[in-house]
């Protein structure tokens, strides 16, 4: 048996001052949307903002249902809208923001493995990393510098095309 390790980066700022206005003002949008979330079985509320490589941004927020299966979260709703509605333009940038009700989330939430792998698929299709800028209502943020980072054994189209020869 052979041990293998493996080794992301994650880079945490304690003051969203630090990053750049680009990524400030993608958080700030982020969190604002967690208040256009449909989370009433939750309370879970998440938002989410993505750049545009042409400097558009696309906003989403989770929608929950009661037929739990049938909800999408803030990260899907939000690639899935830039894709359909600028479906030949790069995603620079992805900010993720949750809210809680009952507790004050002062600390990053990560995207779920659905979410991830989504991630993972468009940055594979536009041969270029997405920066995954994840927060709370307010305090520290992690910064992924690509989605590869968040799902390191990945199942990707390259698997798929093996499975076809």
């Amino acid at each position: 048996m052979k041990k293998k390790s493996l080794c992301i980066d994650i880079y945490e700022v304690e003051d969203e001052n630090e990053l750049s206005p680009d990524d400030i003002k993608l958080i700030h949008l982020a969190r604002k949307m967690t208040f256009n979330a449909y989370a009433p079985y939750s309370e879970f509320y998440v938002g989410s903002a993505i750049l545009l490589e042409n400097g558009e941004i696309v906003t989403g927020s989770n929608q929950e249902n009661a037929a739990y299966p049938s909800g999408i979260c803030a990260e899907r709703v939000c690639v899935f809208s830039a894709s359909s509605q600028y479906p030949n333009v790069k995603m620079k940038a992805i900010a993720v923001a949750a809210r809680n009700p009952r507790e004050s989330m002062n600390y990053p939430i990560s995207p779920c493995g659905s979410c991830r792998q989504v991630l993972l698929e468009f940055e594979h299709k536009q041969k270029e990393p997405i920066k995954i800028l994840l927060t709370g209502e307010y305090g520290k943020v992690f910064i992924i510098t690509k989605a590869e980072d968040l799902t390191p054994i990945s199942f990707s189209s390259d698997d798929l095309k093996r499975l076809l020869l």
